[in-house]
């Protein structure tokens, strides 16, 4: 009887590895794609808008950019109905699909000055999709891993899931790198920015061969058998005040914080070197990429952490140091990046890389304090019934708009104030309503069971 239970441990190990690898694989290539577009936000603005107005063209190509984070509730309901009424393994098999179309056509698609007008529109057009389809992605992969888990380490083993959006930007600026250091820097502007769009075709493809092999989750198969399942998810999810109570709650109590400061210490972060700090465009992405590299295991630190002391108190902790340290570190940015106050045009001379990846990688234990335990605190919250959906729409919420439009609104108050550092107001104010709503309302459920 213990051969056979040591048996039974070990082959449940190993498929929630296999559950994990598969998962994390699509759910990464998903967050390269939909990264590369804001990577190179820069390049794509002289590409895709007339020529004339350098920061109007910036401005129109991160508003563009924010239109796919502001799609992706919409992907949220429709994959997240799909998710809790047909199965998680369908609802992320499409998403990943329509993810690789769009992102391949972006890296096919003629500049301004070939097609005019229509080029910005097709543009918005696709990222349209893409935001569509990571709405319905993430929350599919979540709760998927999460319902594999044991009840006691859900926390660890969704906190893999949660290091491939920052793995898929490391990815997405490793090839962005590779590809303008091999190209130099004029093909590069002028046609090789295309290539690391156009290599999503092939990650789509073996990422779609691995997710066909995958087995539905047990816990929505147990559901199903006892037909427990909701034939309503939107309206069971939204209409019904208890859930939609905690629809709401976990929205500003806890994603709308934890998006502006995965945004900011990522995104923000390097619109900040090169736009207002004017670092080349090399170093700026050299600097971003190592710090992500080097914080990246400390998502799953504190996802395992949130296994013993609760998911809220890391989170709140991770929204309350952010919103103190923004506006000193930045400033120490500043001040560390060779930029000339008396020429502010000129590029930075010197910068001294050390000391802004160290200032960097600091902003990113932040993220991964408050986006390390989020899958678990969010799957552990709703019924399974309508998990999918219910979970989806707040995250989709608070990464897609409050966090999505940190670059926006950071670019546009530093552009209409002339203060280089008006930007983080918007951040500050955001991570601090979520700390006070979190601390106040928000439940911890680590302790909920779903296994015999």
């Amino acid at each position: 009887m213990a051969a056979t239970n040591d048996y039974n441990v070990i082959s449940e190990k190993r498929n929630i590895w296999k559950v994990i690898a598969a998962s994390s694989a699509g759910t990464l290539i998903e967050w390269y794609d939909f990264y590369i577009f804001g990577s190179l936000a820069t390049i794509i603005a002289t590409q895709f808008f007339p020529k004339g107005n350098e920061t109007v063209a910036l401005l129109s190509t991160l508003a563009t950019f924010a239109t796919g984070f502001i799609v992706r509730p919409f992907g949220a309901l429709v994959f997240g109905r799909v998710g809790d009424v047909i199965g998680r393994k369908y609802a992320f098999m499409v998403t990943l699909l329509i993810m690789g179309v769009a992102t391949t056509a972006i890296g096919l698609l003629p500049n301004y000055e070939s097609i005019g007008v229509l080029a910005p529109i097709l543009l918005l057009l696709l990222r349209l999709l893409q935001g569509l389809a990571l709405g319905g992605e993430y929350g599919g992969a979540a709760t998927y891993v999460a319902e594999h888990s044991p009840d006691k380490r859900r926390g660890f083993y969704t906190s893999f899931i949660q290091t491939t959006a920052t793995l898929g930007l490391f990815v997405s600026l490793g090839v962005i790198l590779i590809t303008r250091l091999i190209l130099g820097e004029e093909d590069f502007k002028d046609w090789g920015w295309r290539i690391p769009f156009l290599l999503s075709v092939i990650l789509v493809i073996v990422s779609y061969v691995i997710r066909r092999k995958m087995e539905e989750s047990p816990v929505f198969l147990q559901m199903k058998a006892e037909g427990k399942a909701s034939k309503r998810p939107l309206h069971d999810s939204f209409m019904q005040p208890e859930n939609r109570r905690l629809v709401i709650l976990s929205l500003l109590g806890a994603t709308a914080g934890q998006g502006v400061v995965w945004y900011t210490g990522q995104f923000y972060a390097l619109y900040f070197l090169q736009t207002s700090l004017r670092i080349d465009f090399v170093i700026a992405n050299q600097i971003i990429a190592v710090a992500l590299l080097l914080a990246t295991p400390f998502f799953v630190v504190f996802g395992a952490l949130s296994d013993k002391i609760g998911r809220k108190p890391i989170m709140m902790a991770g929204c309350l140091v952010a919103a103190l340290s923004y506006y000193p570190i930045y400033k120490a940015m500043a001040f560390y990046s060779g930029w000339n106050p008396a020429d502010p045009l000129a590029p930075a001379m010197n910068p001294n890389a050390t000391m802004l990846t160290l200032l960097i990688f600091i902003q990113v234990i932040f993220v991964t304090m408050v986006y390390g335990p989020i899958a678990a605190f969010l799957v552990e919250l709703f019924p399974t019934q309508i998990r999918y959906t219910s979970m989806s729409l707040p995250y989709h919420i608070g990464n897609g708009v409050f966090g999505g439009l940190v670059p926006f609104i950071g670019t546009a108050l530093v552009a209409s104030t002339g203060n280089m550092f008006a930007g983080l107001l918007y951040p500050i104010a955001i991570a601090v309503m979520t700390f006070i709503i979190g601390t106040i309302y928000i439940k911890e459920n680590r302790d909920i069971k779903w296994h015999p």
